[in-house]
């Protein structure tokens, strides 16, 4: 059976034995030090930190490669704009102008362009093994409980726990669907041209939209005849209380953040400039 895209994974590792409200201030402060510096020293610093737990963890690439292929796109796409948009940003930031070689126009190819865009290619590899692994390894129930212990309404902490369990929910109806059409006849596969995949793919989409709809509908009423939301509080049956390895994880990561944000604005500058 295929892994589940974007699921928890049960796994025993010091980083699943952590409470699901740890996990969520971590990847807060984690995302905060790698969005706000653009110095490069601290961005490697933090990516080894990152695969180091990622490694920890125990969770395989395969089982996120189809999210991480994804995000790997967009990255791509990203710094292609970039590059199309601004093609002098790099000088512009760091004052100085190393040309490699001329495109066209404005268009040409800087090192400090490249370093520009190598920072911002390593801010996401920085975040996104923080944020998958807050997905993979935290069970949406104690998500949720995360949440409202931070103090969101727990109505919407609910919200996104089911959110995240409709979407196995949601690849396991797709692939059924998907072969009960294909046993009638639809081609999906490389042998259709493209224009004729994505109208039979519409045989799909409808099916699975009406679906969700009516799970939807008998998830509101269940919730509904059981008094959700009567209460402004409730309590949490998979909350996990903190522990002293939750502690310990807390203070490493503010002491982290701390440091970054002093060796980021020492100078009044948050770009390391390596030209100078």
């Amino acid at each position: 059976m295929a892994v589940e895209m974007l699921s928890y994974i049960e796994k025993e590792s010091p980083v699943h034995r952590l409470s699901g409200g740890t996990k969520l201030i971590i990847f807060i402060m984690w995302s905060s030090a790698a969005m706000l510096t653009y110095d490069t020293r601290i961005l490697l610093f933090l990516f080894i930190i990152s695969m180091t737990i990622f490694i920890v963890s125990k969770v395989h690439i395969r089982d996120i490669a189809f999210v991480l292929i994804f995000i790997l796109i967009f990255l791509l796409l990203n710094n292609i704009a970039i590059y199309l948009f601004s093609p002098q940003e790099g000088v512009r930031i760091y004052g100085t102008n190393h040309v490699l070689f001329e495109i066209a126009g404005r268009y040409n190819m800087t090192l400090e362009q490249i370093f520009y865009q190598f920072n911002i290619t390593l801010k996401y590899f920085v975040v996104i093994p923080a944020a998958l692994l807050f997905i993979v390894t935290t069970h949406p129930s104690e998500f949720a409980a995360s949440l409202h212990r931070i103090g969101i309404n727990y109505k919407i902490a609910y919200s996104v726990s089911l959110a995240l369990r409709y979407i196995p929910d949601i690849q396991r109806d797709f692939r059924t669907i998907a072969q009960a059409q294909q046993a009638r006849g639809i081609d999906l596969s490389k042998n259709e041209k493209l224009a004729k995949r994505i109208k039979n793919a519409g045989a799909i989409i409808l099916p699975l939209i009406l679906s969700s709809l009516d799970r939807i509908e008998v998830i509101s009423n269940a919730m509904e005849l059981r008094g959700f939301g009567k209460n402004k509080k409730r309590t949490w049956y998979s909350i996990k209380p903190f522990k002293r390895a939750d502690y310990i994880t807390i203070a490493v990561g503010a002491v982290i953040l701390t440091v970054s944000l002093i060796i980021t604005f020492h100078d009044g500058s948050r770009f390391y400039n390596p030209f100078l």
